[in-house]
């Protein structure tokens, strides 16, 4: 019996190559989508793209008569006199300490709130709080301002009179340059923290509810459940937030901070927004206002690049791009 060679090559399946598709042809079959985005694209290129254009007079002596091709290019000029300005380290603490107090206690208030409002089994309860959380959210910060003068004033002020009950001695917290601070971030919380519940709660909708009935029947409480599933669900929503935030860490709010500050409280409440009308609005110093905004914003960029490299570090499927 002769031996054969049984030569077997595999089965080479056949893979079809996916057609590319053209931009133009993306267009047509998602045109509705596209018709959409025009309002928002039309706003980012009108009040955000556009003004970019009046930063080059952060390095001019910009005249409003002159314009901008006229007036005298100086360089860095302003930025060496901001920097070693007497009211860059007074501004620099204060946009830090307020910005940092922002990142943690502000953002961290929207999870807490969120995993609360999670854990409601009673929908109508769950809405009714929901209704109450987000109607700060929609109060102007002047009515704001003066709720907070109206409570504080430390002759009629309803919490200050409590405060001077449980302490013993007067409290005045609109003119201590000390409670400034505690009193913008509790503020901002009181204000946004319901409204910055909307993005969490959306992610934990999505969390399988198999998840937590396989818990329970292995003996896993609240708490457990809260660290083990919910949590990880939402880890990446809580990424995106938090670099997105770091972004805005010396925007610390110019309405709420203006509507605050008086003559006894301004060493404490100085920041670069404020810093930047006082010298471009009411002293008409345009291109000195213009450096500080510039470097402000630079600083953010920095920040926003910053944390998201370090959030690929950790993971790599964290991060905005």
């Amino acid at each position: 019996m002769e031996n054969s060679v049984i030569s077997a090559e595999p089965n080479k399946a056949k893979i079809t190559p996916k057609k590319k598709i053209s931009l133009l042809d993306h267009i047509k079959h998602n045109k509705w989508l596209y018709i959409m985005l025009i309002p928002g694209i039309i706003y980012f290129i009108v009040f955000r793209f556009a003004p970019m254009w009046g930063l080059s007079i952060a390095f001019k002596d910009y005249s409003p008569y002159l314009g901008f091709s006229g007036s005298k290019w100086v360089g860095f000029e302003y930025f060496k006199d901001f920097f070693s300005s007497p009211d860059f380290g007074r501004l620099m603490s204060n946009t830090l300490i307020l910005g940092a107090l922002n990142v943690t206690v502000g953002f961290a208030f929207p999870i807490i709130l969120a995993l609360l409002l999670n854990e409601l089994r009673v929908e109508i309860y769950k809405k009714c709080i929901q209704t109450a959380i987000y109607v700060p959210h929609f109060v102007s910060w002047t009515i704001v301002a003066s709720i907070s003068v109206i409570l504080l004033t430390a002759d009629t002020g309803a919490l200050s009179n409590l405060l001077e009950t449980i302490t013993g001695h007067q409290i005045n917290a609109l003119t201590e340059p000390g409670l400034f601070k505690p009193m913008i971030v509790f503020q901002g919380i009181w204000k946004e923290s319901g409204y910055g519940t909307i993005i969490y709660l959306a992610a934990l909708a999505s969390v399988d509810p198999e998840q937590y009935e396989a818990a329970v029947m292995d003996g896993a409480g609240r708490f457990k459940r809260v660290i083990h599933i919910t949590l990880p669900a939402i880890k990446n929503t809580i990424v995106v937030m938090l670099i997105l935030k770091c972004g805005q860490f010396l925007s610390t709010g110019f309405d709420q901070i203006f509507l605050m500050t008086n003559s006894l409280n301004r060493v404490a409440a100085d920041v670069f927004d404020t810093y930047v009308y006082q010298l471009g609005i009411t002293q008409g110093a345009y291109s000195y206002a213009t450096a500080v905004g510039l470097f402000k914003s630079l600083v953010g960029v920095i920040l926003v690049l910053g944390s998201n490299f370090i959030a690929k570090k950790v993971d790599p499927d964290s991060g905005i791009f």
